[in-house]
């Protein structure tokens, strides 16, 4: 996805669902609310692809809290223009990261077309391409966990769901999830590994 602010994001005020849609209509929404729900516990949300939950700067008012998102996430605004990003060295899409290998490691990475860099680019590719979706469903399960962690990590059975979940026992997961309360068990369930398709 192009557009971080479209991403799908869920907003909950305890295991109350209020909002979910695109990162800009939960953060509105929030903006809206003052980032407080009832009894004066803080909104939560959650990002539907990784479970996370993600902090919003409510400062300000709905516009100013977009525009902050924009600059955060480097959006156009608009204009066609990305937003002016901070200052420091340009973005290029690569990100540099320490990899700690053997000598012999670096010597052979070192040997291949285009160097080290060239050549983990391209086993990173192969892995991927062999990886056939299980990363995928990795992934899916790790976000409905990290998601069920936030949401029902104090609740009864809380424990048994997780087991359940990384063991790919569907029908007692959904049993967990009837006996939450009803946004925050259908939200879990939306999130499931096997509506992936």
């Amino acid at each position: 996805m192009n557009d971080p602010l479209k991403a799908p994001h869920a907003l909950f005020d305890g295991s109350r669902l209020l909002v979910r849609g695109a990162l800009r209509d939960v953060a509105r929404e929030a903006a809206a609310r003052a980032g407080t729900g009832a009894h004066g516990r803080p909104l939560l949300v959650l990002d539907d692809r990784t479970g996370q939950s993600v902090d919003l700067d409510l400062r300000g008012d709905a516009a100013q809290v977009l525009e902050r998102l924009r600059v955060r996430f480097a959006v156009a605004d608009g204009s066609g223009k990305p937003t002016p990003k901070e200052r420091g060295r340009p973005r290029l899409g690569v990100v540099a990261r320490e990899v700690t290998l053997l000598p012999r490691h670096w010597e052979w990475l070192a040997a291949q077309p285009g160097g080290a860099s060239a050549a983990l680019r391209r086993l990173v590719e192969q892995a991927r391409r062999e990886d056939e979706g299980a990363g995928d469903l990795r992934q899916r399960r790790e976000a409905q966990y990290q998601a069920m962690r936030v949401l029902a990590g104090d609740l009864p059975g809380f424990e048994e769901a997780s087991r359940a979940l990384f063991a790919g026992d569907t029908a007692a997961l959904a049993m967990h999830f009837r006996q939450w309360p009803a946004d925050v068990g259908n939200y879990l369930a939306s999130l499931s590994v096997h509506d992936a398709g």
